[in-house]
């Protein structure tokens, strides 16, 4: 039988290299392309038509979850795999509605990557266990699946105002209200004022849900989730 065919895209080197070499070591996976960002894995991709694309969720350019989304279009066959530093509920939600079916964090274990890659090849999904706890905690609520099944109108999307918006990117970014409230130099209750009015106007029950509405309407993108946010203030964040 022949290898499974891998494109791999990380815009760091080193994380590719070393991805490569660990996915090398075992007979029947074969890396067939490496890419640094997220337009040259959508090319790589029409081109060489891989079993399975592992991208990295955050690249310059075309990230890594539009990547997915491009490359499932012109490449229905080749299964996604989503490599991500980042512990994050939106970017688990867009990369599965990009089409990929597997989403694992930079951190897993070697022989997970390995064990995902060959999953995702036969057709399963592979989520790391703590994320796809978070996946299925979230949609048994009612109303999260009540508002993951009910895409916000445009005149919801034109209600949020200028400072709505601007408090959806922060807290996309994991920050505390506390922080948020420092960055845009407003008072504590004035930012709970504002996400409650966010949660109205979308119809969520959480920042995760108006975070992942938003970044399906377009109305922020991935970039805007990114940052450096300390774990203790992640969990706080969660609590909100």
């Amino acid at each position: 039988m022949r290898p499974i065919r891998i494109l791999l895209a990380d815009d760091h080197v080193l994380v590719l290299e070393g991805t490569r070499e660990l996915l090398e070591r075992e007979p029947d996976l074969e890396v067939v392309a490496e890419a640094y960002d997220g337009q040259r894995a959508v090319e790589l991709a029409a081109e060489l038509r891989p079993d399975v694309a592992v991208l990295d969720a955050a690249m310059p350019g075309v990230n890594g979850v539009e990547a997915a989304r491009q490359i499932k279009a012109a490449c229905p066959a080749t299964a996604v795999l989503i490599l991500s530093a980042y512990d994050s509920d939106a970017y688990l939600v867009a990369a599965l509605e990009a089409g990929a079916t597997g989403y694992l964090r930079k951190s897993s274990p070697a022989q997970e990557l390995v064990r995902a890659v060959r999953t995702v090849y036969d057709g399963g999904s592979a989520l790391h266990p703590d994320v796809a706890r978070r996946l299925v905690d979230r949609f048994s609520q009612p109303a999260s699946r009540a508002a993951a099944s009910s895409p916000l109108s445009q005149n919801q999307v034109e209600a949020l105002s200028g400072r709505e918006l601007e408090v959806l990117r922060l807290a996309a970014r994991g920050l505390t209200n506390q922080d948020i409230a420092g960055r845009l130099n407003i008072g504590r209750r004035t930012v709970q004022s504002h996400l409650a009015g966010i949660f109205a106007k979308t119809g969520s029950q959480s920042r995760t849900e108006a975070v992942v509405n938003a970044l399906r309407k377009g109305w922020i993108s991935l970039e805007e989730t990114e940052g450096e946010v300390p774990r203790s203030e992640r969990k706080q964040t969660a609590r909100g």
